[in-house]
């Protein structure tokens, strides 16, 4: 007679740590309240906390890159996505394609050949979250549906980037809805480009992913948030209806459809 084995199976679907957890949520916790300060300062102070918000946002997306897929996918990245910022925005600054002819302030910090270090990290602070959602809700056109939310969360940049003074645009022919500041040829320069990032990251980052419990609320959570704080603030504190109309309406779509596909889709 054999004995069965009492051992219960381990647990396929793995978490991370509550520590990690722990110091996810504090990361991102500064980074919102950062953010929340906005409407309350200015000046240099508000200069410094533009800056340290995207720092401390895209700090806690690599730390989630790091716990949640392992170190040689956040390596891969952080490179990717930090080369592939800055060489795109070396290029549109020298030439105007693909977003149009903009100039950067010196107010955004230290910079490397004309495009402040920010910049790349502002890249970083989205695309993780973007990818995550895109690979979920359309596995076969990660590069479509990534390019169009980055292209999303932009119509909340921009204006609000422009109307601070931290960079600017020579508006010569059509611009976006409700931005007059801002040419379309950024929106589609955004898309654009967007895809190309996008393209890259599905290639080179690996496919099979652990499960990772309660921290995927980061990501989540940080998308989300980039939508309904953009909503609020574009609405009750720079009184621009328009913009949080046009910003909202795009990247609800894709918050929206990934929380429907978290919901009732397919078990991670």
């Amino acid at each position: 007679m054999s004995i069965p084995n009492s051992r219960p199976k381990r647990d396929s679907r793995r978490t991370i740590s509550a520590w990690k957890n722990f110091v996810l949520l504090a990361v991102l916790s500064v980074a919102i309240a950062l953010q929340l300060s906005y409407p309350l300062i200015e000046g240099e102070r508000l200069r410094l906390v533009t800056i340290a918000t995207v720092y401390w946002a895209a700090g806690a997306m690599l730390l989630h890159a790091l716990f949640a897929y392992g170190l040689t996918y956040a390596l891969r990245f952080l490179f990717i996505t930090f080369t592939y910022a800055l060489i795109i925005e070396q290029v549109g600054m020298r030439t105007t394609w693909p977003f149009g002819s903009y100039e950067y302030s010196p107010s955004l910090g230290y910079q490397i050949f004309d495009v402040p270090l920010v910049v790349p990290f502002a890249w970083i602070m989205m695309a993780h979250s973007v990818f995550i959602a895109a690979r979920r809700v359309a596995p076969n056109f990660v590069f479509l549906v990534g390019g169009y939310g980055l292209m999303a969360w932009d119509l909340f940049l921009d204006p609000q980037m422009v109307s601070a003074g931290r960079w600017s645009w020579e508006v010569s022919g059509r611009s976006v809805p409700f931005q007059p500041e801002i040419p379309l040829s950024n929106t589609f320069g955004w898309l654009l480009t967007g895809m190309g990032l996008m393209a890259l990251l599905d290639i080179f980052l690996p496919k099979k992913r652990r499960s990772f419990g309660s921290s995927r609320a980061v990501p989540e959570f940080f998308l989300a948030w980039s939508w309904i704080g953009g909503i609020a603030i574009n609405t009750f504190h720079f009184d621009r209806p328009g913009v949080a109309l046009i910003g909202g309406t795009a990247l609800g779509a894709l918050v929206i459809w990934y929380s429907l596909s978290v919901k009732y889709g397919r078990r991670d």
